[in-house]
């Protein structure tokens, strides 16, 4: 009996002292996204991973699932406030759900001249402000990622106005989207984006709006004949963690992965304009969807057409907040 107790002990001890030499598990951050990994997003979240491991110096593990495999877009969000996931990336528009409507504003069709008159907004006082409303959610805002300007695809060409009437496009969950689309005639259609290929392919929705990026990544592209590049909205993301996580973490583990988000930060907005411009010259070579650019005097067709929108939406969004942005993107 006491030689079993004695190997047991010896048991206990070496896997006590091999506890003590492999040292704390990590910290394990789920990063969940719903595009490719090829794509600006992708890309820099994986290299928030890999920063993140080594500022770190293995204390973290942050493990990346693209492409919706963990959670949809339409999942995501209560996921990360469970505690399910701690870290996301998701469109703008995804925080109207959460009650926070003023995020809407990003989605006012022509409201950002430029990607310098976007950033003066996500890189200033008004955009610190929008991640703030966020906190009393449960979710800590830590950076604006970038996408693009979207474009508008069908299986007819949308040139005007008027080519926009009885379609059926598809949309992300947002009323200023719906909106938008409402006032060129068009039917909008809330639908996941890992789903957005098989409705087009099989006729449920007749086309939807997206930066090039996501419509070759996603394939849409093999079920479009007509891309329009339009730049009539703006798709961008935050990235966003569980507060109670994030306000958990050892101090100097939080300025590390806040080093690592910022470095991937200036990655992701510089590499975004490039992938949508490699995008857009994939889509034309294969032949497969005719792309078209608006004239100048084209687009200040569809600017009128849906200019509306600001008006209808200023009361939901919050008029305050809509004139700040109008005078912030018109600065020279």
């Amino acid at each position: 009996m006491k030689l079993k107790f004695y190997v047991a002990m010896v048991v206990c001890a070496a896997f006590s002292l091999q506890a003590l030499a492999a040292g704390p598990e990590p910290i394990v951050i789920k990063f969940s996204h719903v595009v490719a990994p090829e794509t600006a997003k992708g890309q820099a979240a994986a290299m928030f991973k890999k920063l993140a491991e080594q500022l770190t110096k293995g204390r973290v593990r942050v493990e990346v699932y693209p492409n919706s495999t963990l959670y949809k877009d339409s999942d995501e969000m209560a996921a990360l406030q469970k505690g399910d996931v701690q870290m996301l990336a998701p469109s703008l528009a995804k925080f109207s759900g959460l009650g926070v409507k003023e995020f809407e504003v990003f989605d006012l069709p022509f409201i950002f001249p430029t990607k310098t008159a976007l950033y003066r907004v996500t890189d200033g006082p008004i955009g610190k402000d929008l991640l703030k409303k966020l906190e009393p959610q449960g979710i800590v805002g830590l950076a604006y990622w970038d996408n693009g300007f979207k474009n508008m695809s069908a299986n007819k060409a949308l040139l005007a106005p008027a080519d926009f009437k009885g379609l059926k496009l598809r949309i992300q969950g947002s009323e200023v989207i719906a909106a938008q689309m409402r006032a060129l005639g068009a039917t909008p259609k809330v639908m996941n984006l890992a789903d957005t290929y098989a409705a087009l392919k099989s006729g449920a929705v007749d086309g939807t709006e997206n930066p090039s990026t996501n419509m070759l990544s996603q394939k849409m592209n093999q079920v479009q004949t007509h891309l329009t590049v339009s730049k009539h909205g703006y798709l961008g993301y935050a990235v966003i963690v569980n507060k109670k996580f994030w306000d958990g973490l050892p101090a100097d583990i939080r300025a590390s992965l806040t080093s690592a988000l910022a470095e991937s930060t200036d990655f992701e907005k510089s590499y975004a304009q490039l992938d949508n411009d490699r995008a857009l010259q994939a889509i034309e070579k294969t032949g497969k969807t005719e792309v078209y650019v608006l004239s100048t005097d084209e687009q200040a067709q569809w600017r009128r057409a849906m200019q509306p929108v600001q008006q209808q939406m200023a009361g939901r969004i919050g008029q305050g907040l809509v004139d700040a942005i109008n005078k912030t993107t018109a600065v020279q």
